[in-house]
């Protein structure tokens, strides 16, 4: 399907319609969002009309309307704030009114932990402005917990059993997943989100038995992972001809040397990995370990548990200083992206977060630490295997989408994570110039040509691009906006 086609297809879903309706009709549609991307007289929104959204905020639509004032002069800008925030609550977000809360990640119609966890993540921080917005955010919490409880293997979960295209999987699926690739970060994003929820509004009530249970949950699956006594329970084959979609070894993966580190068995791209120990995760799994160890002890009062996630951390991070750092000929010591505890490290990275270029953004290591910014420096660069750089734009991609496909999400990393005025406009320029002028982004696009991209409907690079505009903002860099033209 032609690139702007399948761009409406994706439209038309968030507004209720077929995609066949539209192929039908996409001659006078296109018509019409070509003069809407190309006058900013002309800029109206993309969002569904009112009574098709699935949650309305009114805590978040007062600051829609805020940051479009504020942004009156690059009203291009102002207009892709406006139809991306918003976008996973209009269209992913499914709340029974009451405690429940399923999220889809956009163009397929299940839950991934980590995609869910982020999608959310930039609305917390009105919850305390409005009680629906705030019991919304509680049934995601619960619902992930009870997705981690149902299998912490797995990493997509469907709303209820009704099984999936992946079931002839060769690993132990049930009805209730839509697909059982085991990631570290699956279980570190739900923790990450009831953490900074629990800080935000105070609210304990999301630590009950579900809670309790998924956090014994969690630590088994760590420690089994940890490979000292054996591959542990999980096996993974899928009947492909990609090998990122499947695991070598009967399904336990490539060989790994127990020196402390987590295994994983793919990536938050959800490929396979090369080597086990994916260094990000490794990372993320040591700050998500702290944050459920506070809550354990300060809400739950449980010292033993919030012990073992402690000790734990602390024996990945002693690991992570010993066997994750590579000592690069051109840039000094930096991060390798995976390792196997032999002395192999696979140097790149990938788009997805947690990544090396990501680690800042989530807290995980200090910005200014010297190795990340080395690091830093690396993974932007032709050093970098997935580095892509064209007539469209310069970026990071990875296998799950291929060569010469850059990811905005990376475009935003950058952004998050610099401190160069000047470095942040040139990513906030370059996002208003590869939405292939739909408002939108997209998952990945062209090096040469940002109107072939994937995905004209994934929630969670649009809603983590309205979270990077409202830092801005709240960094002071209004001026900085307003000037970043397309």
């Amino acid at each position: 399907m032609n690139r702007k086609i399948e761009f409406l297809a994706g439209v038309a879903i968030m507004f209720g319609m077929s995609a066949n309706t539209v192929s039908a009709k996409n001659n006078n549609a296109l018509s019409e969002i070509q003069v809407v991307a190309q006058d900013n007289t002309k800029l109206k929104t993309n969002r569904p009309p009112m009574e098709k959204r699935l949650f309305v905020s009114d805590a978040v639509e007062k600051k829609i309307k805020e940051v479009k004032k504020l942004l009156k002069d690059n009203p291009y800008l102002a207009w892709m704030f406006e139809n991306c925030f918003p976008n996973t609550m209009d269209t992913t977000v499914h709340f029974d009114g009451k405690d429940d809360t399923f999220v889809y990640t956009g163009d397929i119609h299940a839950m991934w932990l980590r995609d869910s966890g982020a999608q959310v993540w930039p609305y917390v921080r009105f919850a305390n402005q409005d009680a629906k917005l705030k019991k919304m955010l509680r049934g995601v919490i619960l619902r992930q917990l009870k997705c981690i409880n149902i299998d912490p293997y797995a990493n997509a979960f469907n709303m209820g059993p009704t099984g999936s295209e992946f079931d002839k999987d060769i690993t132990d699926m049930k009805p209730e997943l839509h697909e059982r690739k085991y990631e570290i970060d699956s279980l570190c994003y739900p923790l990450r989100l009831a953490y900074y929820y629990w800080q935000v509004t105070g609210d304990t009530s999301v630590f009950g038995e579900e809670w309790m249970q998924a956090m014994k949950n969690i630590l088994k699956v760590f420690h089994d992972q940890q490979r000292k006594s054996g591959y542990g329970p999980y096996k993974f084959e899928r009947w492909t001809t990609r090998t990122t979609e499947t695991m070598a070894n009967g399904g336990l993966g490539t060989p790994v040397k127990p020196v402390g580190l987590i295994a994983s068995a793919f990536r938050p791209s959800d490929d396979a990995t090369t080597f086990l120990f994916l260094i990000p995760s490794n990372f993320m799994a040591v700050s998500s370990l702290r944050k459920a160890a506070e809550i354990l002890n300060k809400v739950n009062g449980n010292a033993a548990l919030a012990g073992q996630c402690t000790t734990l951390a602390d024996e990945v991070a002693a690991a992570l200083k010993k066997y994750a750092v590579y000592d690069h000929p051109k840039y000094g010591k930096i991060y390798a992206f995976e390792v196997d505890g032999y002395g192999s490290q696979l140097l790149m990275d990938d788009a997805n977060v947690p990544s090396l270029l990501g680690m800042a953004y989530l807290g995980d290591v200090d910005a200014n630490d010297p190795i990340y910014q080395n690091t830093r420096r690396f993974v932007w660069s032709d050093d970098n295997p997935y580095f892509f750089k064209g007539k469209a734009g310069q970026g990071i991609g990875g296998p799950h989408t291929g060569y010469n496909m850059i990811w905005p999400m990376t475009i935003m990393m950058k952004a998050f994570t610099s401190t160069d005025d000047a470095e942040i406009k040139q990513c906030i320029e370059a996002l208003q110039r590869t939405d292939a002028g739909t408002g939108f982004m997209h998952e990945s696009f062209n090096k040469d040509d940002a109107a072939n991209f994937t995905r004209s409907w994934f929630a969670w690079q649009n809603t983590l691009f309205g979270e990077l505009i409202l830092k801005l903002i709240d960094d002071g860099k209004i001026d900085l906006l307003v000037q970043a033209k397309r």
